[in-house]
């Protein structure tokens, strides 16, 4: 996960020696992936779709673990892609044990479902242990007075659609890398050429196959981007050339929305082909400007401790912090019963805030989801555990 600073001068890339890796982690991909992070759990927490164009989180996950994939694989490539599946996986099922838990206790029934009865409701399970496709969930649960959402499954179970491409990214990486080394610019630009075919209808796949198939296409590019940064492949591109032709993209990108918004208006997950483009493009930038930090530098250094404690325990996050923002609600309507909180001035001050209060609340949960089960991806890694990472 290691780059190299620009030193050379925009005309002549190769006329300076590129500067020798810097073991160890890079401090600078380490905070984009703690921002990504952030950004992720905000946009779930208020919805807000321009954030989906302030900052791509998705395809930068993506780019960011393409590039320590690339830098894993200078090993045996089966070895690499167990370690992966096992990191991957084993907090999966902590966090599918919970939540299949709280769907049957809640009253699922799945031979009742008639959205995945039969075998092939039985076959959907195991998708809660390898996540190839999308797992069963109840649409409905519980009622709309109960303690939750009553479509607090679908929301729970939602972001796993990351950890099924992550999967099938990691399987594929062997093979991506060994095309981007022989033949490096088809295989950056592939991926957006099968968006434009399946994310625009062109070409219809149905049912999960489709999703599945849409997804890898939509964020492929960026993790073969994160290939092609290990490998050099971007340092080889003047940084003019290279910033002009994705803020090109990205143009084409805010174009190609302004004619296809979705439902959610400018929110970029509703549109594939923008979201490939847009995606794409910044983290092209991204990675041209790539400084590569040993530590953190001037006020950054102050949050340290945090940007590595998110980088441990960055599946954890994503995998709970759907459930956690739904578990704010209710503790957050125990305030409505404070009596210093009944009178009418006061109920509105807590309404035009709730939302703020949901904010704040929600980081206490997510560590101690932490501290609960986060130790998971250490066993994962074969690490011994530990409580709070922060080294």
């Amino acid at each position: 996960m290691t780059t190299r600073g620009h030193t050379q001068s925009y005309g002549a890339p190769e006329q300076e020696a590129p500067a020798p890796r810097q073991p160890g982690r890079d401090r600078y991909l380490d905070l984009l992936r703690s921002i990504a992070l952030v950004r992720v759990v905000v946009y779930h927490l208020f919805g807000w779709a321009w954030l989906t164009v302030l900052f791509p989180s998705m395809g930068v996950m993506f780019a960011l673990a393409g590039s320590l994939m690339a830098r894993s694989l200078n090993r045996p490539a089966w070895g690499v892609i167990r370690g992966r599946l096992r990191r991957l996986l084993a907090p999966l099922w902590a966090f599918g044990a919970v939540v299949l838990t709280l769907m049957f206790a809640g009253g699922w029934n799945l031979s009742q479902d008639p959205d995945h009865s039969g075998a092939l409701g039985l076959i959907e399970m195991a998708n809660y242990v390898i996540p190839v496709g999308a797992p069963p969930y109840p649409w409905q649960i519980g009622s709309e007075s109960g303690l939750l959402d009553a479509t607090w499954a679908e929301q729970a179970v939602g972001p796993l659609w990351y950890l099924r491409a992550y999967l099938w990214f990691v399987v594929a990486s062997p093979l991506l890398l060994w095309a981007l080394r022989r033949a490096p610019w088809p295989t950056v630009l592939a991926p957006l050429g099968l968006t434009a075919v399946v994310g625009t209808g062109l070409v219809s796949i149905p049912g999960e196959t489709g999703n599945a198939v849409g997804d890898f296409a939509v964020y492929g590019g960026c993790w073969v981007l994160g290939l092609a940064h290990h490998e050099g492949l971007l340092r080889k591109v003047p940084r003019y050339l290279a910033v002009s032709c994705s803020t090109s993209l990205m143009a084409f990108g805010l174009w190609w929305a302004s004619g296809h918004l979705g439902p959610a208006g400018w929110d970029l997950n509703d549109i594939p082909l923008a979201q490939a483009t847009w995606s794409f493009g910044f983290v092209v930038i991204l990675l041209q400007y790539s400084p590569s930090w040993p530590e953190l530098p001037g006020r950054l250094a102050r949050w340290d401790k945090l940007v590595t404690l998110s980088n441990n325990r960055a599946v954890t996050i994503y995998l709970w912090h759907n459930m956690l923002i739904m578990a704010t609600f209710p503790i957050l309507d125990l305030l409505y019963e404070l009596p210093f909180l009944r009178s009418d001035p006061a109920v509105a001050a807590l309404d035009s805030t709730y939302p703020i209060w949901t904010f704040v609340l929600v980081w206490p949960l997510i560590g101690l989801a932490i501290l609960g089960v986060g130790w998971i991806e250490d066993l994962a890694a074969k690490r011994k555990p530990r409580l709070w990472p922060t080294a």
